[in-house]
């Protein structure tokens, strides 16, 4: 069962929209239907979506770019480098099974390590008072068969019992945080964006009201948008069912407020300095090794003179685009972590 989460939700196509060189087969075949069908953009699409610049189409609602993938991956939860693939609309069940079933496997694990070094061990070691003593000739008074149990294998079933309870922590962990998403028919980006939305209502006074359109009202609702006893998820994950007074629009109109509020509040920088965009920058100090902070953004590379979009920030590093000259590079533009020290603010 748990190997057959893993590569369901590893091998399997992730629900993926065509963009870039990628899909050549998928883009001719949706040209082909545009040309014989004459489908057109509804107007609705091209004022309440997000455009990606990257695949140079518009998003889906609850579909994100991927960095890693480099396309848009619909109901995007997240990238997880351990299965090298995006947790989304396809496989959202099944990671989360595979969630679950990893740290069972691990505490059945720990279970026979546990037992064996204490069966192996038990008529071996007698405590006393002041020193512990161990009878390598116990083994061959019990009757029952022992399997050879030495230093080497103790130490080893040892640091196996400390991998498989740090992994029923850690993976344990994760599971209860996706089941709090799940039961709320969300996902872990689409709750960071509805934590921006009451900050953003909150800070302008605007007196709106942020409903979440895709939360049923019932967790066993939610639970049955994402497990299915066939295992294929509901829908196409294009539209979603959604409760009274939302529609399908009700949360990319409230990421396109909160991206135009990104613009007005970013802030222009020009760097004073090269900048290689390694993660450690040990040549710009000691202060700026240390402080770096511990993520999996890639660091921008930097020359003098540059000219960065800065968006928000950390103490010693702050988030932003670097702004390119061409209008063709403008299509690519990075959005990473740079070095707030090395930076000349110019309003």
């Amino acid at each position: 069962m748990f190997y057959r989460c893993f590569s369901k939700q590893n091998n399997r196509k992730q629900a993926l929209l065509a963009g870039n060189e990628n899909f050549k087969v998928i883009k001719l075949r949706i040209h082909l239907t545009c040309l014989f069908f004459c489908l057109k953009e509804k107007s609705q699409d091209c004022m309440y979506l997000q455009y990606c610049k990257v695949c140079q189409s518009y998003k889906a609602p609850r579909s994100h770019h991927c960095r890693k993938c480099n396309r848009c991956v619909m109901k995007m939860d997240h990238h997880c480098p351990w299965i090298n693939n995006c947790c989304g609309y396809q496989n959202h069940a099944s990671f989360t099974l595979f969630l679950l079933l990893a740290p069972l496997g691990c505490i059945h694990a720990s279970f026979i390590f546990v037992m064996t070094m204490y069966t192996q061990l038990y008529n071996r070691i007698s405590f006393g008072w002041s020193s512990v003593k161990i009878d390598m000739s116990a083994a061959k008074r019990d009757p029952r068969p022992i399997i050879p149990f030495g230093l080497s294998a103790f130490a080893a079933s040892l640091f196996a019992l400390g991998l498989a309870l740090g992994t029923t922590i850690a993976v344990g962990m994760l599971f209860i945080i996706q089941m709090k998403v799940i039961l709320t028919n969300k996902t872990s980006i689409e709750s960071w964006i509805e934590e921006k939305a009451k900050d953003r209502i909150q800070y302008y006074q605007t007196g709106e009201t942020f409903i979440f359109p895709y939360d049923m009202g019932s967790k066993w609702k939610n639970f049955k948008q994402v497990f299915t006893w066939s295992g294929i998820p509901e829908g196409d994950g294009l539209d979603w069912p959604v409760r009274d007074g939302c529609h399908q629009y009700s949360l990319t109109i409230e990421q396109l407020k909160q991206k135009a509020d990104k613009r007005v509040r970013s802030v222009r920088y020009r760097a004073v300095e090269d900048y290689s965009g390694v993660c450690c920058p040990v040549t710009k100090g000691v202060k700026t090794f240390f402080t770096t902070p511990c993520t999996e953004e890639p660091r921008i590379a930097l020359s003098k003179g540059d000219l960065i979009l800065a968006t928000r920030g950390l103490k010693h590093w702050m988030y932003g685009e670097k702004i390119l000259d061409s209008a063709a590079d403008g299509m690519k533009q990075l959005f990473s972590l740079f070095l707030l020290k090395n930076h000349k603010s110019i309003l």
